[in-house]
């Protein structure tokens, strides 16, 4: 078995071994991951964060060893930058940028210094709302999972380990998370909230907010209404999701 990290600021995550081929999430700069399968140009490997798998391009992989595979594994405090963006200092003296989410403690293991060392206090469950709005009009991207483009799961994943919390990556995943409640007067801001397309699938989140508000990522990460029936877009002045249950992830 081979080890992997993530050396960029962002990696694409595809469905197969082929450029062309669609994005189906990203590896941000720290992730580590194992490596399943090599291939000449490409290679499937397993997100340790989320336990995702894709493809990515060997030369965007930073291979590591066992014992450092296991030494970032056993840390139990990991350090995510709470900032838009920052920059790490390679071993060239190069600037490399650092989204929000990415993880910053394994900056040496690279060789790579970070100046400053932002830490969101973790386990308060108020923080995800102000985390989320970071996230505001950022565009929808399927498959991303940075403030430059972010799809409906990616963004509630971030939030919430962006605050110590882990998420799956798929929304139908993260729906099987967490305690079901029944009545949004149950919830609190910060709480999952899943929505079912007409065939009764799962496809879309997002955040509750205060005061039957709710903000997440469709077109751009917004905030609509929010109520028994759905999301309800008062720009369009429709019903844009249907919901399906709300989750308590965090107490």
């Amino acid at each position: 078995m081979q080890f992997g990290i993530g050396h960029l600021s962002v990696i694409p995550i595809r469905a197969n071994s082929d450029p062309s081929s669609e994005m189906i999430s990203q590896v941000l700069y720290g992730d580590h991951f194992k490596i399943k399968e090599e291939r000449k140009h490409f290679s499937r490997i397993h997100l340790v964060f989320d336990d995702f798998e894709g493809w990515i391009q060997n030369n965007q992989i930073t291979k590591i060893s066992e014992e450092q595979f296991q030494e970032i594994n056993a840390r139990t405090k990991p350090i995510h930058n709470t900032d838009f963006l920052l920059y790490a200092s390679t071993q060239n003296n190069e600037l490399l940028p650092i989204v929000i989410g990415s993880r910053m403690d394994i900056a040496p293991i690279l060789g790579h210094h970070i100046e400053t060392m932002p830490e969101m206090p973790l386990g308060q469950k108020s923080n995800l709302v102000d985390t989320a709005l970071l996230y505001l009009n950022t565009p929808y991207l399927t498959g991303g999972r940075t403030p430059f483009g972010i799809d409906s799961s990616g963004f509630t994943q971030m939030v919430y380990k962006i605050n110590g919390s882990k998420l799956l990556r798929r929304t139908e995943e993260q729906s099987s998370q967490g305690e079901a409640l029944s009545f949004i007067e149950e919830s609190e801001p910060g709480d999952l909230v899943f929505f079912d397309n007409s065939e009764g699938i799962i496809d879309h989140v997002g955040i509750i907010l205060k005061d039957n508000y709710i903000i997440h990522a469709a077109g751009h990460v917004r905030i609509d209404r929010l109520d028994h029936t759905g999301i309800f877009n008062t720009q369009k002045r429709m019903y844009t999701h249907s919901l399906r249950v709300i989750k308590k992830v965090v107490p």
